[in-house]
């Protein structure tokens, strides 16, 4: 016989980590356009939100969070392939899942 009593598994149970997953936060780089190399449709299905200098933004074309700047449409203005001309803003960014709720991890530098 052995001296040792048999662990509660109940008991010895620790609480699940809290931290994010790789899975649940958006990536450094995305871009709205299909033409580049950063567009990611199943990534963009998720609903990205970005929030540029404190506020929240909806009209982003493409952000990088590493590099902290955004690109967004410069009014009705087009070039000559049809495409609307963007213009780069730099502060700071933040990017979330906004189907993960609330309390969803934010990318952020």
């Amino acid at each position: 016989m052995t001296d040792e009593t048999p662990s509660d598994p109940i008991k010895d149970a620790q609480p699940a980590p809290t931290t994010a997953s790789a899975a649940d936060m958006p990536p450094d780089r995305l871009a709205i356009d299909p033409s580049s190399p950063f567009f990611d449709a199943e990534k963009l299905k998720r609903g990205v939100g970005i929030r540029f200098k404190g506020r929240v933004r909806t009209d982003i074309e493409e952000y990088s969070v590493s590099e902290g700047w955004v690109r967004v449409q410069a009014g009705k203005a087009m070039d000559r392939r049809g495409r609307p001309l963007t213009i780069k803003l730099s502060g700071p960014v933040e990017a979330w899942y906004e189907d993960l709720g609330e309390d969803a991890p934010v990318n952020k530098t």
